[in-house]
């Protein structure tokens, strides 16, 4: 029985706001990595009638079908966990990002969760893991001034994720897949893949729009990673990656429209994305000054 990462990231676009990526990893069937067919019984995707099974699916489309509610229903009843507040959820899964949110002035380490209520659904499965990364604007700068490129905060975030996520899988010398979202257009990910696994040797099996493919040998444990577009629709794994992400992230805006809100009243939120970014950012930018913050602790430049 293999067992099956699936990586996604939310808030790449925006310039507002943190970037977070997410890898969850399901122990599913030889016959159905995919997982939807071994799940069906407790699962249903966005186009399926509400019938009392979990909504998993594309964050977007699980967002838009039932908000903060349905992604944090779909999360926390995946990771059979409950959190009491923020700091918890946050050191629970994303990896050493404490430190840095700590900086951020909009940060609330001890907002009570969850967000909204719900009931939770018994996915009847105790081997899934989940870990993430939390970059705040500064960071993000950081990485794109020291590469001088934004794909460089992504790649980076893989390198960290996947070997963290292989540790946590027992027992040790099962199969991996691991099923990526790809990153914008790009087709070869030899290099960071190799970053990833240095005690490896990664063989490109294919490289192409549909799919980039690689082999990673030399390991005590079969391993092959996969970037496809859109793979979130393709895997229950890839979708709740995605679902983490996008719960995470909007936790975070959350804090980050309520600081400002206090600031500056009467302030629109703002979901951090390009054209509204930039009104929120020129409305809060006399606040910014009396606060002493710089524009790259705020503004993602890239």
């Amino acid at each position: 029985m293999p067992w099956v990462v699936g990586i996604d990231e939310a808030g790449y676009g925006p310039n507002l706001g943190p970037l977070v990526q997410a890898a969850v990893g399901l122990h599913l069937p030889d016959g159905d990595p995919a997982g939807w067919e071994t799940l069906k019984a407790v699962v249903r995707r966005s186009h399926e009638k509400d019938d009392g099974r979990l909504l998993i699916d594309d964050s977007k489309k699980v967002y838009a079908r039932g908000g903060l509610e349905s992604l944090e229903q779909g999360v926390w009843s995946a990771l059979d966990r409950w959190y009491g507040c923020v700091d918890q959820l946050i050191a629970t899964h994303a990896l050493g990002c404490l430190a840095a949110l700590a900086t951020e002035l909009w940060y609330d380490a001890n907002e009570q969760l969850p967000a909204e209520r719900w009931l939770p659904v018994d996915l009847g499965r105790s081997d899934v893991l989940a870990v993430a990364t939390v970059v705040p604007a500064l960071r993000f700068n950081q990485i794109c001034d020291e590469a001088d490129s934004k794909g460089a905060v992504l790649a980076r975030g893989l390198v960290e994720l996947i070997p963290e996520a292989l540790n946590g899988l027992k027992p040790d010398g099962e199969p991996v897949m691991i099923l990526c979202d790809k990153h914008g257009g790009r087709n070869f990910y030899a290099s960071m893949i190799q970053a990833a696994f240095p005690d490896g040797w990664v063989i490109a099996e294919k490289e192409s729009a549909a799919e980039s493919r690689y082999r990673v040998e030399q390991l005590d444990r079969p391993v092959m990673v996969t970037f496809r577009p859109r793979a979130d629709g393709d895997s229950v794994a890839v979708a709740l990656a995605s679902m983490l992400c996008k719960y995470l992230r909007e936790v975070c805006m959350m804090q980050f429209n309520r600081f400002w809100a206090k600031h500056v009243p009467g302030i629109r939120p703002t979901a951090g994305y390009p054209v509204d970014a930039k009104r929120f950012y020129a409305e809060i930018r006399p606040a910014m000054a009396k606060l002493g913050l710089t524009e790259d602790q705020v503004w993602r430049k890239r």
